[in-house]
């Protein structure tokens, strides 16, 4: 194991160098392939930085909300089987906040440029002012 540089540290190099210098000195699909890659390595990078954290707090929802233990994969089985037979619903406490949670984290990573997520975020720090 290297201490030096780390993980996310590559990912970002790689893709900036992905991004700056291959995209910008290449054409057509050679120039497109190298911004996809790019992304999806900026995507990895946020995948390492965000995930941790995300999932430990959807696990820690998960088991208020389902009153239940059990590893991530687990409760979110149960959450499914909750939900399609009826026992819980978008009026069930702590339910609706919790897919609200979920899905904004997993945006951070997948899509944090997208226009839906910057607006949510914008609202989220208006109401929470």
């Amino acid at each position: 194991m290297q201490d030096e540089p780390k993980p996310v540290e590559v990912l970002s190099a790689v893709a900036r160098f992905l991004k700056e210098t291959v995209a910008a000195e290449t054409t057509g699909h050679t120039s497109f392939n190298a911004r996809v890659a790019a992304n999806a390595l900026e995507m990895m990078r946020r995948q390492l930085e965000l995930a941790p954290a995300a999932e430990t707090a959807e696990h820690a929802r998960l088991k208020t909300l389902l009153n239940s233990d059990g590893d991530l994969a687990a409760l979110n089985a149960e959450l499914c089987r909750r939900l399609k037979a009826g026992e819980l619903n978008l009026q069930s406490p702590g339910l609706a906040e919790h897919l609200w949670e979920t899905t904004l984290a997993k945006l951070s990573v997948d899509q944090p440029t997208y226009w839906g997520y910057r607006a949510a975020l914008a609202h989220g720090a208006q109401t929470n002012d």
